[in-house]
């Protein structure tokens, strides 16, 4: 098989070392950069296209959720997994919600980086074995909708409270098309109202 190129994102100069010795030892990775942040990892993105961009969640100015959704905005083909200390349940979420394939936690052993680059790489979704999800929780990971831009403004502004022209004046558009992002994310969170939505999506960590 053709070798995959990874990009390893992360401000900890230690962790993109450690990460670095770890990917030259799989033979099927290629390495085509290491980042410090979000503005040097889309110009070596730019130069040199990677197959999987492998990420910090926790990074100062462009957190790693936020780059993750500017990959798939800019590169919509460009795998991601995320990486973190943090073993925490709302991190998985917005970042799968975001456009993350995969979720890996720092101490991940070689082996386990190998699984998951290979299983990004093959199209399917990757959960560190330390996470230790039980089958309920992957089932509530695999259901996280997938939401435009403009539904995740909406849905942010209904959870603070707005109303449907409220919306509409904030965002400069007419109650009639809030009415339909609304009706969208109700469809989207298989629910039937406000309060089943924003609970959801509260439990989803997007609000």
């Amino acid at each position: 098989m053709d070798k995959i190129k990874i990009l390893v994102t992360d401000d900890h100069p230690m962790v993109l070392e450690g990460m670095q010795t770890m990917l030259s030892q799989i033979g099927f990775v290629v390495i085509t950069g290491l980042a410090r942040n979000a503005y040097e990892a889309m110009e070596l993105i730019k130069a040199n296209l990677p197959h999987i961009v492998i990420t910090d969640i926790s990074m100062p100015e462009i957190s790693g959720i936020a780059f993750a959704a500017k990959i798939k905005n800019e590169y919509p083909g460009v795998k991601i997994i995320a990486m973190s200390t943090f073993n925490e349940r709302s991190y998985i979420s917005q970042m799968v919600q975001n456009g993350a394939s995969g979720y890996i936690l720092k101490s991940a052993a070689k082996e386990e980086i190998e699984e998951a680059i290979l299983t990004v790489y093959e199209g399917k979704l990757y959960m560190s074995v330390e996470l230790e999800l039980n089958k309920k929780e992957q089932q509530e990971i695999n259901k996280i909708p997938i939401l435009t831009s403009r539904e995740k403004e909406v849905l942010a502004l209904i959870a603070e409270g707005f109303t449907n022209p409220q919306i509409a004046a904030k965002l400069f558009v007419s109650p009639y098309t809030v009415d339909s992002h609304r009706k969208n994310l109700l469809t989207k969170f298989e629910v039937n109202n406000t309060a089943g939505l924003i609970k959801l999506a509260a439990k989803y960590g997007l609000v």
